[in-house]
């Protein structure tokens, strides 16, 4: 009995000792471990920032929507209750298929089906197979008409479900712009949508409809091959971001600080408390767009392109050659009398531009030593072996290159690329090293901005087509632009370049950034200014530009200058390039890029233009020129 009391009292002992440490020792940790909370937090995005032109009109604003969004909080819903979930909202609601993947109809059949799928798979497979290789062999074993057998009422729950799927740590949007009817039917059945909540949200209103729509671009979810980089810089998949153009370019200003959703649990499950922090919509845009100028450049293409010219397309790019500020930009194309816009043929279209470049040719002659401000050749047909005969489009007799310019001799330019090729014409030998001939020739091409990027403030833009090296007459076609491919908007820069003195200057369509003030409904303080960027200055002697500026005056304001007829009488003193090249029709026949490029004032140039029509039937309709002057008309007209 003493031996069993006192091994009764030791068990007591331990007991007591075990306690004191629980207690005393280890209580305040223990306590903690026992409050211990979930913390989860969601967020959701806030209205993007408005968009305007110079003037303050609004041009992009917001449109409240409601939206239906799904929580899954801690993943307490597993897959088939999501999918149950799925089912039941497919019975409210309407939703679009149209993002669905192969791939997503090949886990929703698997997931449905899944006696039939995992049938396609031996045992003696299953034997030698982990879990992740079995479902890969099914998913290629399932066939287009296993795949066929989703209903469409199935393929509404797969739209729903992917969506449910999508990163628990996030609110998914599962439908955006619910009808007013299916906002009702969704609000009276809430209780039985666990994790399901109606959301005020917003989309993009376009003010002015089409104008500049294309420029804009869209708002969207993340794409797939940018999702690495938007969740490195705190973003969720649910968000909604720029997914092109302007709305992509900008995101960072735009997009706002997000309203956060915060939620506390308990270490059951159980909803503590529940928290929303207001987010902060996105900084205002303001463009350097003029609506007003921009709506007109739009109207006259369209009339233009209306009357029997023979042109199915055309674009014009306004800019401040000084700054870079991009005051309209616009494309239309027309086919049975529907007029379509086409802004971003600006930007990714390029075309052969004829004429309209010889001015970097002559610079380029000057620089290399080739010619000197003054040089004459004689204006006659060149006949080179293995090269058709090679004329402008009349015999000019002996010419300088200010005449070269104005009258838009071919002949001129093709001495220089003969002479850039070391090539004797009148020995009929040489051009020994087409290599070094063209690179010459692209060099100084790339200093005004053809062939290169650029640089404007958007996601990405062309640079045209690179005809490799050649033969001699190749590089005599470059020349006269009829070889090397170039869009409007690098046109554009090219000839500002010639008017701003050789300073070739960033292209830009952000002009501001300003605080959003929501009490007048207007943008508030500036915080963010897009100052005047020079890329470089053209390597040549300024005495040499000013020749070509006096050769540009002339085009349209000399006696034989190539638009003097369409600008004759103008009070604003402008200065340009007309061009037209040959390109095939594609049926053996040929058709005619007509260009035209200018600025005004010459003297103290404070607009820039460049003009396309590609592909034209007719060269003589003069719908280049006729866009050209209507937009520096109403310019000057309306400054």
């Amino acid at each position: 009995m003493n031996i069993l009391f006192f091994i009764v009292f030791l068990l007591f002992s331990t007991l007591i000792i075990r306690l004191g440490k629980i207690q005393i020792v280890q209580g305040e940790e223990y306590a903690k471990e026992s409050e211990k909370t979930t913390t989860t937090v969601y967020s959701w995005t806030t209205p993007r920032g408005k968009i305007y032109d110079r003037d303050g009109n609004v041009l992009v604003e917001n449109e409240a929507i409601f939206t239906l969004s799904y929580i899954n909080p801690s993943n307490e819903h597993n897959q088939q209750e999501r999918l149950e979930l799925a089912q039941k909202i497919a019975g409210l609601i309407e939703v679009g298929t149209e993002n669905v993947k192969e791939r997503d109809k090949k886990d929703y059949w698997i997931f449905t089906r899944k006696e039939e799928a995992y049938a396609k798979v031996s045992a003696e497979e299953q034997a030698n197979l982990d879990d992740n290789e079995e479902y890969q062999l099914i998913l290629e074993r399932i066939t287009e008409e296993e795949l066929a057998s989703i209903t469409a009422a199935e393929m509404e729950v797969l739209a729903i479900k992917r969506e449910m799927d999508v990163d628990s740590s996030s609110i998914k949007r599962i439908k955006m712009g619910l009808t007013t009817k299916e906002m009702a039917i969704i609000n009276e059945r809430l209780e039985e949508l666990p994790g399901f909540e109606v959301k005020v949200d917003s989309t993009r209103k376009y003010v002015y409809g089409n104008t500049l729509r294309q420029l804009f671009g869209n708002v969207g979810q993340i794409p797939e091959e940018a999702v690495d980089t938007y969740k490195s810089n705190g973003y969720q998949l649910s968000d909604l971001v720029g997914t092109s153009f302007i709305e992509q370019q900008y995101e960072t200003w735009l997009s706002g600080t997000k309203e956060k959703q915060t939620y506390v649990q308990d270490k059951k499950g159980n909803l503590i408390e529940g928290e929303v922090t207001p987010g902060e919509s996105g900084k205002d845009l303001i463009l350097t767009i003029d609506l007003a100028l921009q709506q007109e450049a739009e109207k006259i293409i369209e009339e233009e392109l209306k009357k029997d010219s023979g042109a199915s397309e055309a674009y014009a790019v306004v800019t401040n050659p000084q700054t870079g500020e991009i005051l309209a930009i616009a494309g239309k194309s027309e086919e049975n009398g529907e007029i379509s816009d086409e802004t971003y043929g600006a930007l990714y279209n390029a075309y052969a531009m004829g004429s309209a470049v010889k001015g970097a040719t002559v610079l380029t002659g000057y620089e290399t030593g080739v010619i000197s401000p003054g040089d004459t050749f004689f204006d006659s047909p060149i006949k080179i072996a293995g090269t058709p005969t090679k004329k402008s489009y009349q015999n000019m007799g002996t010419i300088n290159d200010l005449t070269a310019l104005e009258r838009s001799s071919n002949v001129y330019m093709f001495h220089i690329a003969m002479k850039i090729g070391n090539y004797d014409y009148a020995k009929k030998e040489g051009f020994r090293d087409p290599d070094e001939a063209y690179a010459i020739m692209r060099k100084f091409f790339n200093q005004f901005g053809l062939g290169v990027k650029t640089e404007i403030d958007l996601p990405s833009e062309a640079t045209g087509y690179n005809g490799g090296v050649q033969q001699l007459g190749n590089l005599m076609d470059f020349a006269i632009g009829q070889f090397d491919t170039y869009t409007p908007l690098q046109l554009s820069q090219y000839v500002s370049t010639i008017a701003n003195d050789g300073k070739r200057v960033q292209p830009h369509l952000m002009k501001e950034v300003r605080e959003p003030d929501h009490v007048s409904g207007e943008s508030g303080e500036v915080i963010e200014e897009f100052e005047t960027n020079v890329l470089n200055t053209v390597d040549m002697d300024l005495s040499y530009i000013e020749r070509v500026q006096e050769g540009f005056r002339r085009v349209m304001n000399g006696s034989k200058g190539t638009a003097a007829s369409y600008f004759k009488g103008v009070t604003y003193d402008p200065a340009g390039k007309t061009g037209t090249a040959q390109v095939s029709d594609g049926r053996g026949g040929y058709n005619y890029n007509l260009t035209l490029v200018g600025y005004a004032p010459y003297d103290n140039p404070e607009i820039a233009i460049s003009i396309v029509v590609p592909n034209a039937e007719n060269d003589s309709s003069g719908i280049n020129k006729y866009i050209g002057k209507r937009i520096l008309d109403f310019y000057f007209e309306n400054k």
